[in-house]
């Protein structure tokens, strides 16, 4: 690796909608999943998988795949609408993301509870950004250490809102964080039609932990998968760690 670079990847992307002005009575939660590769294992393992499960169900690898599209069998994914080819499609889908190499941290807000607990509570997208990029750095330091920039990966959304989003991520490294320490992290923004895998496997990712915090009980393939590669202290505790819901 490069003198002054990162072993790791890190793409970033989100479930729900992190405004307080209308929530979501079925869907009251926002979600920010960061995914960790190490740079060897998104070359080797994600790439070529991706790009051959694409190839045997699209014939082409410019789809890019998103959980909502998916869901409701529309654009490309209008021909998951024949039941038995969308089940092999999950399970297929399911078992490639099962078999990555990857570290998952996510941090979910749930908005209900916020607006309800504080009278002027902060953006929901900038509390889960603080206490995800904290998670990740904590990560990468057990990792290796404080050597190295890491890039994280985030999905352009407008002109706007990613300076803010720019600005807020820079304010946080900077030391605007629990521990008062930068965090060796640095911003990327690319467009949705970049056709980035890490993002479309953080797309796929988030809304199943949503579901899962919103209804734990209820039984769900995609979480028990999530669940497994989500980081964990070392007495395995998922909670605080891999995964962090506030309030």
């Amino acid at each position: 690796m490069s003198l002054g670079l990162s072993e790791f990847l890190v793409f970033v992307d989100e479930s729900g909608d992190h405004g307080l002005q209308s929530i979501d009575p079925t869907y009251p939660v926002f979600v920010l999943v960061f995914c960790i590769f190490r740079k060897t294992d998104y070359a080797r393992q994600l790439l070529p998988g991706l790009t051959e499960f694409k190839f045997r169900y699209f014939g082409h690898d410019q789809v890019v795949l998103h959980e909502r599209e998916i869901r409701k069998d529309t654009g490309d994914f209008a021909i998951l609408r024949d039941k038995t080819r969308k089940t092999a499609f999950l399970e297929e889908l399911t078992e490639l993301i099962d078999s990555l190499s990857m570290t998952i941290i996510a941090t979910a807000i749930r908005k209900d509870l916020l607006k309800g607990q504080y009278k002027y509570p902060e953006n929901p997208y900038e509390i889960a950004l603080g206490f995800g990029l904290e998670r990740v750095h904590r990560w990468l330091a057990r990792m290796q250490g404080h050597a190295g920039m890491t890039s994280v990966i985030v999905e352009c959304r407008g002109r706007k809102e990613d300076d803010d989003l720019e600005l807020e991520f820079r304010r946080i490294c900077a030391g605007a964080n629990f521990q008062g320490t930068q965090l060796s992290c640095e911003p990327r923004f690319v467009p949705k039609a970049a056709n980035v895998p890490g993002l479309q496997i953080a797309d796929l990712i988030a809304r199943p932990i949503g579901r899962h915090i919103l209804d734990p009980t209820q039984r769900n393939r995609a979480y028990e998968v999530i669940e497994r590669k989500l980081d964990r202290n070392s007495s395995g505790q998922v909670k605080g760690w891999g995964l962090k819901v506030f309030p």
